[in-house]
């Protein structure tokens, strides 16, 4: 799923250009869409939903014949992606969220991080130029979304089973306690790395599809960090690939770790240097 924002202070027309981005965005796939609503209260004193909530309950869906809408607690930026990523979304726009890490369609003056493209006003907007700023941004994936998106592939009827794998934060190596991880990467030459890893892993008997995604910035302890989703004729065709997916990924792509513990920091690859040589710092 690709990701953009817009932003801006209030009145300087950040709908008017999200509509316009959907409406072209649709021609090329699924869209979806966040608006950051401030403080308001969306679920409404007194109806039966808001009683359900009131009651104790931690997730309260309603549905209509047209509408479907969940009332969860403690929500941030991240819920609302991961809930566009695992309904199957190839785009997301953002309204709002100025301070957020997502790459910005700034409106005006507006003053915010990470922004990509800078606008008088919705009006003067070249929507092709933006659409391809879209389309140049890095995926947004869940391990949901993997599947979502493996089991759209076109030979999917072939697949009688679906494997992945999930890599996590380990919180403790031995005694020591994993605060966070750090991962960077070799930008387009990751990808395009690990797109050649799928394809070599696609020609394989029995296999269907082959997809992987590694997240790079911080990752907290217990958060995900790669995804690798395998569909295959049969179970035994599955599993050895799966592992030699993530193998030839840790091997061959370019992404580097750095450990952010409570006893110090440290590259993995130096790390891994000084224990040859007999210690680590």
């Amino acid at each position: 799923m690709k990701l953009i924002s817009v932003a801006g202070y209030k009145k300087t027309g950040k709908t008017t250009l999200v509509e316009r981005l959907v409406s072209s965005l649709k021609k090329y796939g699924s869209v979806g869409t966040i608006k950051h609503l401030q403080e308001h209260k969306i679920s409404t004193p007194d109806t039966d939903t808001w009683k359900h909530a009131r009651a104790g309950a931690d997730v309260v869906v309603g549905i209509t014949v047209h509408e479907l809408v969940k009332f969860t607690r403690n929500n941030d930026l991240s819920h609302g992606l991961d809930e566009l990523a695992n309904a199957g979304m190839d785009f997301a726009i953002v309204e709002g969220f100025k301070d957020s890490k997502i790459p910005k369609i700034a409106l005006g003056d507006v003053e915010a991080p990470h922004i990509v493209k800078r606008l008088e006003s919705p009006e003067n907007a070249d929507i092709e130029e933006l659409l391809e700023i879209i389309f140049k941004q890095p995926e947004y994936h869940t391990i949901d979304s993997m599947l979502c998106k493996l089991k759209q592939s076109k030979n999917i009827e072939r697949s009688g089973a679906i494997g992945t794998f999930t890599g996590i934060v380990r919180g403790m190596t031995e005694n020591t306690r994993t605060e966070f991880l750090e991962f960077e990467s070799h930008g387009e030459l990751a990808q395009k790395k690990m797109n050649e890893i799928c394809e070599d892993l696609r020609k394989k008997d029995g296999i269907v599809d082959v997809l992987m995604h590694h997240r790079t910035g911080i990752i907290a302890s217990g958060e995900d960090i790669v995804y690798i989703a395998v569909a295959a004729g049969h179970r035994e065709e599955l599993f050895p690939v799966l592992r030699e997916a993530i193998e030839r990924l840790k091997v061959e792509v370019p992404i580097w770790k750095k450990e952010h513990t409570v006893e110090g920091e440290w590259w993995v690859h130096d790390a891994d240097i000084k224990k040859v040589g007999g210690s680590r710092r």
